[in-house]
Formats: structure tokens, sequence, C-alpha cells
């Protein structure tokens, strides 16, 4: 077989120069890729992705390396060739590639028959043809006009944060009653990654490091009692008790409703133990789940009955380990909001936070004080009880409640062999 009946139809002589040179990849694969899709080419954008990163990688020096490139990413199916070919063969025969970018701009000259750099069809203006033959560079439509700033209807939208994202860094106490059902509403979707604890029993899994060697001795009874599929086991975890204690005094008059939204979503998210308390400990379990937002909020506010009152939060820590609720407490993450004002002794809220301390798995204070410029743990309250805590974390704001909820599933790591970060910013 002679030379000239081996050549490629597509190839000609000059390999001289790459093709394309100056042309935005991205916009020609998209703009060619459009232009079989209109032909009857099922062409999607992954399709067009993939042949624009193609050029990259192998940039075309000849026509028929242009050609093969495109046929192998953009079909997918023998009936497409001959569409592909037409289509082809309809914007490159009478086009001219590898001129500088400026040259787009003015009409080029016939180019020869050898000459494999070609160049896209341009009107008789200069202007770059849209229509019939020709390279489709651009994938924006032409501008037709430009529309008056006064009489146009249209305009550039104004990017804004939403509801919620504008309310990250918005003090609580400065909340409107709307924008607290939206805190609550998101509230409830915010718990998301819980803490979890190791159990002793095990469950099957491929990669575990144990061997079960009672479900390895069943599966040999396939094999002639031959141990050929070996069944591995893991620890077992399961969600962690979370127990959230909420003071609604009347120094945290600002933030109780807050909290009680908070109480509200811990425990229809992650069946949580909640507790208020001001002079007395109230259990708000219950009455919290109800499925009205606002029917909750108000039999919760009517059953604390000592709302906006004093505070004695050692005397009701001592209520709570005494009662007949304290088996939450064991191997828990007990949450405590407070701002620790207690009108107790510190002696008493040590000893009872020392008991809560060994009882529980993880203690975190959030104290919407802490944010303040300045702030030290200087009050006897809060000094007293904070060697018994894991976390001190303000919550006065969105942001900052955020943070909290990542102290709460970093709670579990310490279990699974990770040792928890720090985040007391006291």
């Amino acid at each position: 077989m002679s030379s000239s009946d081996s050549s490629d139809p597509h190839e000609t002589t000059s390999t001289h120069a790459l093709l394309l040179g100056g042309v935005d990849r991205a916009a020609f694969a998209v703009a060619f890729a459009d232009r079989l899709r209109s032909a009857g080419v099922d062409v999607g954008l992954p399709a067009a992705s993939t042949f624009a990163r193609a050029l990259a990688a192998q940039p075309a020096s000849t026509r028929s390396a242009l050609y093969w490139l495109a046929r192998v990413t953009l079909t997918h199916r023998h009936s497409d060739v001959e569409v592909f070919d037409r289509v082809f063969a309809a914007v490159f025969d009478d086009a001219g590639l590898n001129l500088d970018p400026h040259s787009r701009r003015r009409a080029p000259a016939r180019s020869r028959a050898d000459d494999d750099r070609f160049a896209p069809a341009a009107g008789g203006d200069g202007s770059l043809s849209q229509d019939g033959g020709g390279l489709p560079w651009a994938t924006l439509p032409a501008v037709v006009g430009v529309a008056d700033d006064e009489l146009s209807p249209l305009g550039i939208p104004e990017r804004l944060p939403s509801n919620l994202a504008g309310l990250a860094e918005t003090p609580f106490e400065e909340l409107s009653a709307d924008q607290l059902a939206l805190l609550g509403v998101w509230l409830e979707t915010a718990f998301r990654n819980w803490p979890s604890r190791r159990t002793r029993r095990v469950q099957p899994q491929s990669h575990g490091r144990y061997v079960n060697l009672r479900a390895t001795m069943v599966r040999s009874r396939r094999s002639g009692w031959e141990p050929v599929h070996v069944v591995h086991s893991a620890p077992r975890y399961v969600p962690r008790r979370v127990v959230m204690v909420c003071d609604i005094s009347q120094s945290m008059q600002a933030y109780a409703t807050t909290y009680l939204h908070l109480m509200r979503a811990a425990v229809l998210s992650a069946d949580a133990e909640v507790f208020a308390f001001s002079t007395t400990l109230t259990r708000l379990t219950a009455v919290l789940t109800h499925r009205s937002v606002d029917v909750a909020i108000e039999q919760a506010s009517a059953r604390v009955v000592d709302r906006f009152g004093g505070t004695r939060i050692a005397s009701n820590l001592d209520t709570l380990l005494r009662s007949r609720h304290n088996g939450v407490l064991r191997g828990a993450v007990v949450v405590i909001a407070s701002d620790g004002w207690d009108s107790d002794p510190p002696v008493a809220l040590a000893a009872s936070m020392a008991r809560l301390r060994r009882r529980a798995h993880r203690v975190i204070w959030l104290n919407p004080r802490v944010a303040a410029t300045g702030f030290a743990p200087l009050v006897g309250a809060m000094a007293a009880a904070l060697p018994y805590c894991d976390d001190l974390l303000p919550a006065h704001d969105l942001r900052a409640l955020g943070d909290a909820f990542d102290a709460v599933a970093r709670a579990g790591r310490r279990s699974q062999g990770v040792r928890p970060a720090a985040t007391s910013r006291a």
C-alpha cells in the first residue's frame, strides 16, 4: 500500500505549529459540543469537560490530531460518527487556526491548501461569523445594544446573606420574636453529629480487628468445617446520652427563650434529657416534645413556676444528683448553660460539680458572659466550677452556638482513641 493510500483524510502536511494557539480551550470545547448537540449528537457537559482536559494534556498540532481527539471524547456511538464528520468538516474546512488572538478582529486571508493552521471564518466587516461554517469561538451571545440604566427593568441582583446567616453575630437579646422562631427551626436541624460511646457488644465488620469465632465456625459448615471464610467483628458504638441543664433566672432572662429552643431541639434530635432551673429544678423533656414550637415553649414557660427568679446552681445540681433521674448522668455529656451568678456558697457548688464530674463523661459550660471583652472567671461560683469543666464556651450568638455543637460532637472521641481538643476560652 502506498503512502498516499495510507494517509488519513484529515491529515495535512504542515505540523510545525500547534492548533488553537491563544484560544480559550474551555470556550472552544463547550461551543463545539453545543454545535454537535444542535446537529443531533448526544454530547453532555462531562464530555465537553473531558475534551477540554484532553486538549490541555495533549495539545493538537495537526488537524488529524484534533479530529481524533474530539471524536474519541465527544462521540460514544457509531451512529454519531457520520454526523460528527459532517459538523467537523463544516467547522474546519474553511477556517484558519493558530493566529494571534487579535487577528480574530479582522477578516483573515484565504488559507492555502497545504497549510494546517486555520483561522475562524469572519464576516465581511471583520466580525466573527456565528452562522453556518466557521469555528464557534465564543459561547456568549453577541451584544445587540446597551440598555439604559434608568429605563431597563433588568439589573444585577445584589448578593445578600440569608436571613439566618445575617443573624450569625447578632446577640440573642437583640433578636425579635420572628427571628427567635427562625433560630428555633435551624436548631432542630443543627444537631447532626452527636458523640458516641463504645459498648461491650461487637458487630460484624469486613475489616474489623477481631475474629468472630462463633460466626466463623458457623460459616465453616459450608466448606467441610474448614474455616475458609473468616468473619471479622469490631466494637459497636451507640449515641452517648446528652443532658442539658439551663439557667432561666433573672440574670439569664435575655437568653431564656433561646435556650428553651435549644433544649427542644436537643430533645427532638438526640433524645436528650433537659432540665431548667432558677431556684428549683424542673424537668422539661416531656413538655418540649410537642410538635408545635409555640405550644412547646408556652407549656415549658408555664411549667417553670420560678422563672426569672433567683439562682441556686449548687442546690439544683445537688437535687439532680439525688433525684430518680440521676442515672442519665452516668457516662453522659452534661451541658450547663448559666452565667455563673449563684446565691449558694461557692464551696457547695464545687462539691456538686465534683460529684457531677465523677459521674459524667464530659462537662461543658455555656456562659454568654465569656464573650465580653476582658472576661475573667472571677465570680466565686464560676471560679469554683471551672476546675471541673472540660470546656467553657460563650453562647451569646448563633456562631458561638455552632462552636458549642462542635464541642459536644468532639466529646465522644475520647472513647474512640482520639484525644479531644481543648476549647476552653477562660
